[in-house]
């Protein structure tokens, strides 16, 4: 009898054990390099998320550098087991990472159990972050440049058309005569853009050789058959408007900026994460009437670089992920991009198509104004010498900061990137 009632008592022990353990609250480790405005706005959302899933989910966040101390940091904590359980990643890099293996795959067993599928994303934008047809992160926006606009200015110039948008956007000849409409009516420099820094000017480059249908990279070669020409097309814009005095010489990002929010630059090329900046000032009735659009057309057709923050789960070395914490994760990603609407507020397109299609985005300005992009983005070439902080960056920055302010002329910055780019690999 006592042995029954011990037994009996083991086994009322156990199944509470089990379903304590059932119940446990799974805690999420989480790795970002989100500062800023946009740092602020995650922290709302991880902050939204616990509330929701207390007693469920928790996610514990840390923040660390961005660039290559983060990507870096990545990849020797996975190498000893010791990453993440899910973390912020730029699409560009995911070549580079999954040639190191660090990156799990998300399988389609795993969109099935978030509810998110292809269908839901822009084609460029799910390709970005594919590799040999496989899935390597969830993405949670795309980030490309746009072209701010003092409506003001422009009005004044009389080169506002009648919807609020400056004049000459679906050409060469019709944008340039912009510029100058904006120098004879007293802007020194009509447009700002960041010529000091060849890694940020790329953005505005990559641009206009995918208006060309130009490739920085094609069959493992970079910049081969007529791209070469393309990217000396691209430079020889951009060096012209700076020759002529339409866009700044040597001005870094804080300074680009500043002359546009002054009012010295009626226009200025620059990120979608610069929209807070804008509204924060308007707020404070100190900035005049603005707008964002997609950036003009200056070749053959409408192209934008864009790259996307997305979400991946390391491939932690020796650590194999539980059921439950694998779910924790999955119900992670699965919210964030359904409930991105709020990282909109940072400028960003959300990823998740549903949420831009919603009357609440299409309702936000100029975020809807300039969403039109995503059906014109480019990202990076697939390569593993691609991507925030890669390599490529630091060649053509070697050329492009002397080119774009009329120190070097276009055919021989190309072919020294190219003699360069080829040499890397």
């Amino acid at each position: 009898m006592a042995r029954m009632l011990g037994a009996a008592m083991g086994a009322i022990i156990a199944a509470g054990v089990f379903a304590t353990a059932a119940q446990a609250q799974e805690t999420v480790t989480w790795w970002d390099f989100l500062s800023g405005g946009d740092g602020v706005r995650m922290k709302q959302l991880i902050s939204d998320f616990n509330a929701e899933h207390e007693g469920e989910i928790t996610i514990d966040a840390t923040t660390l550098e961005w660039g290559t101390p983060f990507y870096s940091k990545v990849r020797t904590s996975a190498a000893i087991g010791e990453g993440p359980d899910i973390m912020t990643y730029h699409a560009s890099r995911i070549p580079l990472a999954v040639s190191q293996g660090i990156l799990q795959q998300i399988t389609p067993e795993d969109w099935e159990t978030m509810g998110l599928s292809e269908a839901d994303y822009a084609p460029a934008t799910w390709d970005a972050v594919t590799v040999d047809g496989k899935q390597y992160a969830v993405p949670f926006d795309t980030h490309p440049i746009v072209l701010y606009y003092n409506k003001d200015a422009l009005a004044e110039a009389g080169l506002l058309t009648e919807d609020g948008k400056p004049m000459g956007l679906d050409s060469r000849e019709g944008f340039e005569a912009t510029l100058k409409g904006l120098k004879e009516a007293g802007a020194e420099f009509p447009l700002a853009s960041t010529t000091a820094d060849g890694t940020f000017m790329f953005r505005t480059i990559y641009s206009l050789m995918g208006q060309q249908d130009g490739e920085l990279m094609s069959d493992g070669e970079f910049l081969a058959g007529d791209n070469a020409e393309k990217l000396q097309n691209a430079l020889a814009v951009l060096q012209g408007w700076t020759n002529d005095g339409l866009q700044t010489t040597y001005t870094d990002y804080p300074a680009t900026v500043a002359l546009f929010t002054s009012g010295e630059s009626p226009l200025m090329i620059n990120g979608v994460w610069e929209v807070p900046t804008m509204i924060d000032l308007k707020e404070q009735g100190k900035l005049f009437e603005w707008g964002a659009v997609e950036l003009p057309v200056i070749f053959d057709h409408p192209a934008t670089y864009a790259d996307s923050h997305s979400f991946a789960i390391p491939a932690n070395s020796g650590k194999e992920m539980s059921a439950e914490k694998k779910a924790a994760v999955l119900e992670v990603m699965s919210w964030m991009a359904k409930n991105s609407l709020f990282w909109a507020t940072a400028g960003h397109i959300p990823a998740y198509g549903p949420v831009t299609e919603s009357a609440d985005y299409q309702g936000m300005q100029p975020n809807a104004t300039y969403s039109s992009v995503t059906e014109n983005m480019i990202f990076d070439p697939k390569s593993t010498l691609a991507g925030v902080a890669g390599p490529i960056y630091d060649v053509m920055s070697t050329y492009f900061v002397p080119t774009l302010n009329g120190e070097m002329e276009p055919a021989e910055a190309v072919e020294e990137i190219k003699y360069e780019l080829n040499d890397l690999q």
